[in-house]
């Protein structure tokens, strides 16, 4: 029995054919690459052991460019909606992952963040009434076997501390992911603006906690000031703009995959600058996670939704379905 494979969702609000689909998932995919280069980045460039002061580095002074760029505020519901969502995609992340990467060795920390395609997978069903996606859900554990063979090299350590915290910042990203698809973003409001939003929100959250906890490290070098500006401009105000513009335009579960590029790229990195070895089991790891990675972009023709009209499509913006990919908001990026 055939089972055939298609490329893009039909119920996609925008990216309706494969040229489409294939070209945003690329562009998405960018996201978490770059996301891959915080660990180094925290380890060889900003000062040890302010997490806190790092996260609100990352996330303010970006917000605040995004906001001005963007020239929008939020409105009516969107003030807390910003609120929540700042708080878990930056906010209450971004610290723990910076606790996650000043605790854990080479891409360790990073394990756990490629749990996050499972978390999504299940809150999709609970927040979006998705259907489960077996085979998203299998892919994504697949994942998670092959970054586990890739992180967990010779010199791979075990930290409680650190453990806790990756798995915290799965958890509050994978909600926020969810919550950005279910809420969308508001008529004329553009990816720039929603994520200057939520960087500002998540900044001034960690504010006083930043400046009370870390406080501003004593010595910040040349070093330490381009990491914070490649983790602010580019890591946060570039990245998360083109994050949300593919949670919009792919399948949730399907975007939340592609953050398994992150340890790879991190561990790539660990060998290249701080000399960390890459075995044989490594490679076989990197091997199955760029696999499950691909093959989670695909759905059967067993889990597609029946195609949609244009003008049912159209009309999903004023009645909005609950399927995952039918809902459309209005902007563009």
């Amino acid at each position: 029995m055939t089972t055939t494979i298609r490329l893009s969702e039909a119920s996609a609000p925008v990216a309706r054919t494969s040229g489409a689909l294939i070209g945003w998932t690329a562009l998405t995919a960018v996201a978490p690459a770059v996301w891959g280069t915080t660990y180094i980045v925290t380890t060889h460039m900003l000062p040890e052991g302010h997490a806190m002061f790092s996260a609100l580095m990352r996330s303010l002074p970006a917000g605040l460019i995004a906001v001005l760029l963007s020239r929008r505020l939020p409105h009516g519901t969107w003030w807390w909606k910003s609120l929540v969502l700042g708080m878990l995609n930056m906010g209450v992340f971004l610290p723990l992952l910076f606790v996650a990467a000043q605790r854990l060795p080479g891409g360790v920390a990073a394990i756990l963040g490629s749990l996050q395609p499972v978390v999504v997978a299940f809150l999709a069903v609970a927040i979006l009434h998705e259907r489960l996606s077996t085979w998203r859900v299998s892919w994504a554990l697949v994942g998670v076997l092959g970054v586990s063979l890739v992180v967990l090299g010779p010199d791979a350590a075990l930290d409680p501390i650190g453990i806790l915290a990756g798995l915290g910042g799965a958890a509050s990203m994978g909600t926020g992911v969810v919550l950005t698809k279910k809420w969308g973003r508001p008529q004329g409001v553009t990816a720039l603006g929603l994520a200057g939003w939520q960087l500002t929100a998540g900044g001034l959250v960690l504010l006083i906690p930043a400046l009370l906890i870390d406080g501003i490290p004593p010595r910040i070098d040349g070093f330490a000031v381009a990491g914070y500006l490649w983790l602010g401009l580019i890591g946060a105000l570039l990245t998360y703009t083109l994050w949300f513009s593919g949670i919009r335009r792919l399948p949730v579960t399907a975007t939340a995959l592609l953050g398994l590029l992150s340890p790879l790229v991190a561990t790539v990195l660990g060998a290249a600058i701080a000399g960390e070895a890459i075995t044989r089991i490594q490679l076989i790891g990197f091997a199955a996670a760029l696999t499950a990675m691909v093959a989670g972009q695909l759905t059967p023709q067993r889990e597609r939704t029946p195609t949609m009209s244009l003008d049912q499509d159209r009309g999903s913006q004023e009645h909005p379905p609950r399927q995952v990919g039918l809902r459309q908001s209005a902007g563009d990026p």
